[in-house]
């Protein structure tokens, strides 16, 4: 045995992850999963017909380590298309192993020992991890329901959080786990603070196309003084239902595209390839397919959040992503961790609690988290259990 702790101080208070533990108690108690965000049907038929395709061709070795030149031209015609942004994709485009992998090498390239980064909580797991890998310090501004029930910040609270340490802003639009998807303002508030504090802005687009009702998503990078500030990130897995594919890319500058990938090669050098040329063709031809997965998506949000008003939840309605937001106070509950694990044995479904993804527990204590990217049959089963159960 290591005759010390054989892991770093920076990184003890990082265990295995929400989703895993979950995910194997769903297991072990045979119960409807609604914890992780990923889907239970496949993405385009055409997508996984070039990837068989491209395996069967011999692209089966080491591709560049930036990625393919299809799909890096294929990720550049998106950001031009699609939000008049226009990246070179020799020198501002790299292919990463999902978006998580690009987040991680984005802050370990651009924040070092005793640096700031200032988050949006409640964040995604790893945006914490990573954080502390790099040794930087994580700097959070909670977004709190307001009226409406949507949650949002205070630009006060954000102004406050930046300061001469400040290296980054990481920013997640649209929002998990809250659904929130930022608006015009919101967002004209974050860049003007990353103007005037010039700091970097990461931010990790992911579900870029799964908006909702009249919601947008709107790149941080179209703002003005915004495009050479900021790390674009952004994937296949959310947009063509393929997240176990990690095929994510990163669009900046090209100092800071260089950073990152000057990190990314001794992480995981490079992505499978064949499956990188798939995504190419998907993001040229399956567009009609997304849309049609964006509006499934939102008929499911509808369908799980009136079951679960039906069962006497709050329900925060989300502008976009997989997840909605359950307050559990009007059951009588407090505790909303203590209740999401003991749902798989007491009732056979599985959520996240949101108070793991908060610094301020308090904020986070009411709320449980459900994906409703699933299949309407899951979502009616998981309702049924939910309701049904006495208690």
């Amino acid at each position: 045995m290591p005759r010390t702790e054989p892991l770093v101080a920076r990184m003890r208070e990082f265990g295995t992850t929400i989703f895993a533990e979950m995910t194997a108690l769903a297991t072990r108690t045979g119960s409807v999963n609604l914890g992780q965000g990923f889907p239970d049907t496949d993405g385009p038929p055409s997508m996984l017909d070039a990837a068989c395709a491209a395996i069967r061709a011999g692209i089966n070795q080491y591709p560049p380590g930036p990625g393919m030149p299809a799909l890096r031209a294929a990720i550049a015609r998106q950001r031009t298309e699609r939000y008049g942004l226009d990246y070179d994709p020799d020198g501002e485009v790299l292919v990463t192993v999902g978006a998580t992998e690009a987040v991680a090498a984005s802050l370990l390239a651009l924040c070092g020992p005793g640096d700031e980064v200032v988050v949006f909580e409640p964040y995604y797991d790893s945006y914490a991890a990573s954080i502390a890998l790099a040794g930087a310090v994580r700097r959070p501004v909670t977004l709190r329901p307001d009226v409406d029930g949507r949650f949002t910040f205070d630009p006060a609270d954000l102004r406050a959080a930046v300061g001469p340490r400040t290296r980054a802003l990481l920013v997640n639009t649209p929002h998990n786990p809250t659904g929130t998807v930022f608006t015009r303002d919101e967002l004209a508030a974050i860049a003007q603070v990353c103007v005037d504090a010039d700091v970097i802005a990461i931010t990790d687009e992911v579900y870029e196309y799964l908006t909702f009702d009249d919601a947008t998503h709107i790149p941080l990078a179209t703002y003005p003084g915004m495009r050479e500030r900021t790390v674009s990130i952004s994937s296949a897995g959310k947009t063509f239902s393929v997240t176990g594919w990690k095929i994510g890319w990163v669009c900046a500058p090209v100092a800071l595209r260089g950073a990152v990938q000057a990190v990314k090669q001794f992480t995981t050098f490079t992505a499978n390839g064949a499956l990188q040329l798939a995504v190419a063709h998907a993001l040229d031809n399956e567009m009609p397919w997304v849309e049609g997965n964006r509006a499934a998506l939102q008929t499911k949000r509808d369908r799980l959040a009136a079951g679960l008003r039906g069962g006497g939840f709050g329900v925060h309605l989300p502008a976009g992503t997989y997840f909605v937001q359950a307050d559990v106070r009007p059951l009588g509950i407090d505790d909303a961790a203590g209740y999401a694990w003991a749902l798989p044995e007491r009732v056979g479904v599985a959520a996240i609690p949101t108070e793991v993804f908060y610094d301020d527990k308090a904020a986070g204590r009411p709320f449980v988290r459900f994906a409703f990217c699933k299949r309407d049959e899951v979502i009616d089963d998981a309702v049924r259990r939910l309701t049904s159960a006495p208690g």
